[in-house]
């Protein structure tokens, strides 16, 4: 009875709900795992289990006062000494015995209001007595009063709790306890996260804005935008200027016209417009403005656009010329005009009407949406449209879904203990899929303030502004990282919590660089723009240096095997982040056929652990003399081989046809001082075979790159092919 009264009086204060609670019926031995975030979490268990239940609780806890002493030590309790090494030994006794526990695996309420880390001697309990699992995700408690969320808190947040079903626990009795135990604890930490993202994708919003216009709601004058003008932006300032904007998108743009192209530089700007041209039903193709204009043409006519919002100051500091881009019969609309013709009134009306209503917003949206068919999943609908680096070959159109953006960003904040207190820097720009989900989107999911800066290029000022703006989250690429070495004092990162390194592999050189002169480990993942882009991600939690971490939860992957590669195989992954399709006609085709795998073209392995080793993109092999050489294993060893010549010296490796060999090396290097015998006496010192040794080696005044950062080896297979001045022995 007293329970009952209980459970009502938690639906009524903190609309509580229970799912897969069923699942609590299942006879012991069993396991409860719950997730830990607040003082009150037992209580939302408590109203929901059946009397034999019990949970572990800390008998030195207990001794805190007699409360804690009533509260934690009854028959309904299982009391340990967390030190003594018999603890884990009772329990799994108790279990044996048909019981039925409830463990917080992290072994106290996390202090960042997201999964810590996972003590192994779970992963004992599982091994030794075989009991069965389920999980338990207690949603919206790390928002308690009474939890230690180091950000917002309430009163009264609503609060569910969700249970697994019950879990098959691999068994690996071949393995010594030692080995069973970590492995056991992983798999299980696995499962917490992959529940975790379950079901924030079932029960949070289905798109994007509705996130954004959610997290504006809990706090509306947080500042979450910050640009190089040094100008701030809230939520709701931000709201409020995709409204209006928004308004005024409807009236200009063509009415059939879906896709609009967005010409725009990392600023406060980017995200308003974005959220403008989603809340009137428009989907973004964002144009990267470093590849020229007529490679920006064929994008728009791959993608059907003909009108492009843009700026004039933007396109007088990037030289772009308006009259060329104008004369492929594409209309450009200039925010400037468009701001001069938002009166006073207007926005007054706007900044009251998104005050007292976050939400209106949404209702532009609805509008939008009137003529569609009614239960239309909004995450279906297409989000954005990104172009591909090109860096082999003509740019393919992306087209990535609502649900695909949202999907990634959920899988990056179930494994990253990220707070409210975090701030992001992002240089990336948002025409790169890491820097418009991950750099930008999430912080404005997620709550957090994001720094938006316009160029990754300037190496002197980054790391400036970086220390001044107390920045503890920071994204680059392997390219832009030296850059930034080069020029940053050893203070500057001081703050930085995580590094996250993309895009390209991260050399062993620069690694080495970043933690022994700044202290900070960068973390490397591994995506791509079809992919939302994160597959996966090295965590504080779990890193393995030198691969590019796990895979987010939610994702498959299988391995094709490639003739001549022994170690690995091609990478296919699977997963609600992969994108709805190409807008190519032949690579739609072909992405289609695979039945919702998207083959990444890179030569993978994957070790006991699931840590995905990059061996490079198969382009990226040679065939020398019959066998496989990889490209990009040459370019890492050679990668800060040569002080000598200073730290600006790089060196490529491309391959280019040879009537004898099948195929040959040759090195590209911006030293004209570098010597072949140089470059193949470091691959002899490292240990890479006589394959591996380049034939020439051809010298520019720089090596040509992306937008992203990422050499040009298209452009760089030319010049090789092309002969420039080379030493040849």
């Amino acid at each position: 009875m007293l329970r009952r009264l209980v459970f009502w009086l938690l639906r009524l204060c903190f609309g509580f709900r229970a799912y897969g609670e069923e699942v609590l019926k299942t006879p012991g031995p069993v396991l409860l795992i719950p997730n830990h975030v607040s003082w009150l979490d037992w209580l939302f268990l408590w109203v929901l289990l059946d009397r034999d239940w019990k949970c572990v609780v800390s008998s030195v806890a207990a001794r805190y006062s007699w409360v804690h002493r009533r509260i934690m030590i009854n028959r309904r309790t299982f009391p340990i000494e967390p030190a003594s090494p018999y603890a884990v030994k009772r329990m799994a006794e108790y279990l044996g015995k048909g019981g039925r526990l409830v463990l917080f695996a992290e072994g106290q309420i996390t202090y960042t209001g997201c999964l810590m880390k996972v003590y192994d001697g779970t992963g004992f309990l599982l091994h030794k007595t075989g009991a069965k699992l389920v999980t338990c995700y207690l949603r919206g408690a790390n928002r308690l009063r009474w939890s230690r969320q180091p950000g917002w808190r309430r009163w009264w947040p609503r609060i569910s709790v969700h249970f697994s079903p019950v879990l098959e626990v691999p068994r690996w009795d071949t393995m010594t306890t030692t080995d069973a135990r970590g492995r056991l604890t992983l798999w299980l930490r696995d499962q917490m996260v992959r529940q975790q993202f379950d079901t924030e994708m079932a029960f949070g919003a289905a798109d994007v804005l509705e996130s954004i216009v959610a997290a504006a709601g809990a706090q509306p004058g947080k500042v979450v935008l910050q640009d190089s003008t040094m100008k701030e932006l809230t939520y709701r300032r931000l709201l409020t200027g995709a409204w209006l904007l928004g308004r005024e998108f409807d009236r200009v743009l063509p009415p059939g016209a879906r896709r609009v192209g967005v010409l725009l530089p990392n600023a406060n700007v980017m995200p308003t417009v974005l959220c403008g041209l989603w809340a009137v039903g428009r989907v973004p193709a964002i144009l990267n403005f470093s590849t020229g204009i007529p490679t920006l043409l064929s994008c728009l006519e791959l993608a059907g656009v003909k009108t492009v919002i843009t700026s004039r100051a933007f396109l007088t500091r990037a030289r772009l010329d308006a009259a060329a881009i104008e004369a492929g019969g594409v209309k450009l609309l200039y925010l400037e005009e468009i701001g001069a013709r938002i009166g006073g009134l207007a926005r007054f009306g706007a900044l009251l009407r998104t005050a007292l209503r976050p939400r209106a917003l949404l209702s532009l949206r609805a509008r939008s949406r009137a003529g569609q068919p009614a239960g239309a999943d909004p995450g279906s609908e297409t989000a954005v449209v990104l172009f591909t680096s090109g860096s082999e070959g003509v740019p393919k159109g992306v087209e990535l879904t609502q649900g695909n953006l949202m999907a990634n960003i959920r899988q990056m904040l179930a494994v990253i203990d990220l707070e409210d207190r975090d701030r992001v820097f992002n240089a990336l720009p948002m025409f790169h899929s890491f820097g418009l989900t991950v750099g930008t989107l999430m912080g404005l999911v997620r709550g957090l303030y994001v720094f938006l800066y316009p160029s990754p290029l300037h190496y002197r000022v980054i790391p400036a502004v970086v220390y001044d703006r107390n920045c503890t989250v920071f994204l680059a690429t392997n390219t832009f990282l030296n850059g930034y070495a080069r020029k940053a004092h050893p203070y500057d990162f001081r703050a930085i919590r995580y590094l996250f390194a993309g895009a390209e592999k991260v050399q062993e050189e620069t690694a080495r660089i970043w933690m022994q002169r700044f202290g900070v480990r960068v973390l490397e993942g591994y995506g791509a723009t079809e992919c939302s882009p994160v597959v996966s991600v090295n965590l504080p939690a779990a890193p393995r240096h030198g691969s590019a971490g796990r895979l987010m939860p939610g994702m498959e992957s299988r391995l094709e095997a490639v003739e001549g590669v022994l170690e690995g195989g091609r990478l296919l992954v699977r997963g609600p982040n992969v994108m709805r399709g190409y807008l190519n006609a032949e690579p739609n085709a072909r992405f289609l056929a695979l039945g919702g795998w998207y083959d990444t073209g890179d030569i993978v392995s994957v070790d006991e652990e699931g840590f995905l080793h990059i061996r490079g993109r198969l382009k990226r092999f040679a065939k020398v003399s019959g066998e496989m050489v990889s490209l990009t294993a040459v370019e890492d060893a050679l990668a800060g081989a040569f002080p000598e010549h200073g730290p600006r010296c790089e060196v490529a490796v491309v391959a280019r046809p040879d009537t004898d060999k099948g195929e040959v090396l040759v090195a590209i290097s911006n030293v004209a001082q570098l010597t072949l015998d140089e470059v193949r006496g470091v691959l002899r010192r490292k240990g890479l075979p006589n394959l591996c040794a380049p034939r020439e080696l051809v010298f520019v005044r720089s090596l040509p790159k992306l937008g992203s950062g990422k050499v040009n080896h298209r452009e760089l297979a030319s010049l090789a092919t092309c002969g420039l001045e080379s030493a040849v022995t």
